[in-house]
């Protein structure tokens, strides 16, 4: 049993290990081959900011970098940024993304060097903390790593889980919730909560918490994404419990910033001696460079203790004057006190922010951010996990490993971890996933979706999850006519397309010859021009019928047609590929398939949890654009456009 264990944890690093240097591959090589400007276009690159120092945070200090003109990115808080002049890949300046306005983003930094102010860009940087983060958890797995890895590896048999009676805060929650949240108090090591699209499960995990709370039990509640994390700080802001945000809030509204730590600090009665010190500090560092710095040109080759001693005689030496060793005297010294007065205040800061997790019932964060030091001086009880299936065994083992027993919630039918190394493929198989297909009893799926219209949520349901889904009453008949649009006298054809009351469409473009799919030379990606064009037309006539922007969503399954479509929409329409949109929602989505060939290869698309996804975004209207003689050579696509003959709208394109 041990061996089987270390083997796979041995094979766990070489694939982290594999996936590391993919994702910095793939950074460098984008970075080689991209223009500044087409980087910034395919959103992992800002150009033409200049930043001001607005603060200090946790020994960081926060650059505000802005410019005129709107940033509109992918690049969101929680990324590594690398910041450069010029060429990124000669830069080291890396920093993380901790706020996101409409024209500025702030970074923290730990050192601000003068040229890193002005006429600099910012690139998305491949994480590397992360998989150290995860190389180095793996190293140190404590009792309740080691369980759970044997549990997925079947070494170890779980003990079976009894539905615990509680009186629930929130009353509106439904049987299934209710059921998932008395199956995971009574589990003495593990429980799975199956929550697909739009059941609530964000709303479940904070009954869950609280619950836990109540029952004296300290939690660590952990997802994927700050998104996520901050979710849930939302659910939890006003239920009583001491909680604590570890990390950057993703939306810093006033609510969510005072549970942050940095905010608590702030807050603590040490927090005066911390700001004297930091003041000490500053006034140090500005008297210290009043005088000439021991650089190279001055020192000529002597050490500190050398010229403490030269200018304590008052003599010049190798043809530096007497003067300019007695300043870089007085610099030495002053640098000493400096350090010492900065190691005294993260000392001291480090001090404050024990004692604030220490006394909290609830401490959220990122998975990643988990492993922080800081996060260990929480004795904790439980471990929940959202996100669970979005990612990869070294990462939710990162929280597991902090706590006694845990709690995973996910939806292993839609999309896994993105993995970038085909060798590393292997991480993208959940703990979710194999703990559910090992035991399955250990788990409760939720069942009511409160998202969508149940036209559009009939056909994933049945195909997806054996027909349990089901729709709430608030949601069932919901159309974009509640929203005040109205259809139009239009073509026949366009005000099919378009009539709020059809919540189903589907264009098929199988009968134009101009309909088949393009790859770009050196591009594994695909495009399909004429469905870039269908798209384009679309969105621009659900604008003249009355749908705001921010209703509309874009989605395509492949980054290239993102790109062609992002290039022909207005740039308030928001266009994701499918993979970007997992967890999202909009009123309208429009879904362009792009696969279009007289052999009938559909790629990717053959991964059906990718069309679990696309089917699954959309509120009250879905239009999906495709060739449905290429879609129809698969079974399930072909079962997807019956369905939609059947109880929606099909256009063909003449």
């Amino acid at each position: 049993m041990e061996r089987e264990l270390s083997t796979f944890i041995n094979r766990l690093k070489e694939l982290v290990e594999l996936e590391r240097k993919a994702e910095i591959e793939a950074m460098r090589a984008e970075i080689k081959r991209l223009s500044g400007r087409e980087r910034e276009k395919a959103g992992r690159a800002i150009m033409s900011l200049s930043g001001k120092i607005i603060g200090e945070e946790l020994g960081y200090f926060l650059v505000r970098y802005g410019r005129e003109k709107e940033i509109r990115t992918e690049i969101s808080v929680g990324d590594l940024v690398v910041i450069s002049r010029r060429d990124p890949l000669k830069s080291d300046l890396v920093g993380t993304v901790v706020e996101k306005g409409k024209k500025f983003i702030t970074v923290a930094l730990e050192s601000v060097p003068d040229w890193a102010l002005k006429g600099v860009r910012l690139d998305l940087y491949a994480n590397d903390i992360t998989f150290k983060r995860w190389i180095e958890n793996l190293d140190n797995l404590h009792d309740s790593g080691r369980k759970a890895t044997e549990f997925y590896l079947g070494l170890r048999e779980p003990e079976d889980s009894e539905k615990v009676e509680f009186t629930p805060h929130d009353k509106s929650l439904n049987a299934s919730q209710r059921k998932a949240i008395a199956g995971a108090l009574g589990s003495s090591d593990f429980f799975l909560i199956h929550g697909p699209f739009g059941t609530g499960k964000t709303r479940t995990l904070a009954e869950l918490i609280r619950q836990e709370v109540e029952r004296g039990n300290k939690v660590l509640a952990t997802a994927e994404s700050n998104v996520a994390v901050d979710n849930l700080v939302e659910r939890l802001a006003n239920s009583g419990l001491n909680i604590v945000r570890v990390g950057h809030p993703s939306r810093v509204s006033k609510q969510l910033h005072e549970t942050t730590l940095a905010y608590k600090i702030t807050q603590h009665e040490l927090y005066g001696e911390l700001r004297e010190l930091r003041i000490i500090h500053q006034n140090l560092k500005e008297k210290r460079d009043t005088f000439a710095k021991p650089g190279p040109e001055y020192r000529r080759g002597l050490s500190d203790r050398e010229i403490l001693r030269l200018a304590a005689r008052g003599i010049g030496t190798r043809g530096v004057p007497a003067r300019i060793l007695r300043e870089m005297a007085e610099w030495i010294k002053l640098n000493e006190q400096v350090k010492k007065t900065l190691d005294d205040a993260i000392k001291l800061e480090e001090r404050i922010a024990r004692d604030i997790i220490k006394e909290a019932d609830v401490v959220l964060t990122t998975n990643s951010s988990s492993g922080l030091d800081v996060v260990n001086y929480g004795d904790f009880d439980v471990a929940v996990i959202d996100e669970a299936t979005q990612a990869t065994i070294p990462s939710v083992l990162m929280p597991i490993n902090r706590a006694k027993r845990f709690i995973l919630a996910g939806d292993h039918k839609q999309l896994p971890p993105t993995i970038l190394s085909e060798r590393a493929r292997k991480l993208s198989k959940t703990l979710f996933e194999g703990l559910m297909e090992r035991y399955p009893k250990k788990s409760e799926m939720l069942t009511i979706q409160y998202r969508m219209n149940e036209k559009l949520m009939e056909f994933p349901s049945r195909e997806f999850y054996s027909g349990k889904v089901k729709a709430a009453e608030s949601v069932r008949n919901i159309t974009l006519a509640d929203l005040g649009v109205k259809s139009q006298n239009q073509e026949k054809s366009w005000s099919e397309v378009l009539n709020p009351e059809n919540v189903l469409v589907f264009v098929d473009t199988s009968q134009r010859e101009d309909r088949f799919e393009k790859q770009r030379k050196g591009s594994d990606s695909r495009e399909n021009p004429l469905e870039a064009k269908i798209v384009a037309e679309i969105v621009k006539r659900l604008f003249e019928i009355g749908l705001k922007p921010e209703f509309v969503g874009v989605i395509t399954p492949y980054d290239d047609q993102r790109d062609l479509l992002s290039t022909l929409l207005p740039e308030d329409v928001e266009v994701k590929t499918v993979d970007g949109y997992q967890g999202r929602e909009k009123e309208a989505i429009v879904i362009s398939f792009v696969r279009s060939n007289p052999r009938g290869e559909l790629g990717f698309l053959t991964d059906l949890r990718r069309l679990n996804v696309s089917l699954t975004r959309a509120r009250r209207k879905l239009i999906a654009v495709g060739d449905a003689s290429t879609l129809s050579s698969h079974p399930t696509y072909r079962r997807f456009l019956e369905f939609v003959g059947e109880k929606g709208v099909l256009v063909r394109l003449q």
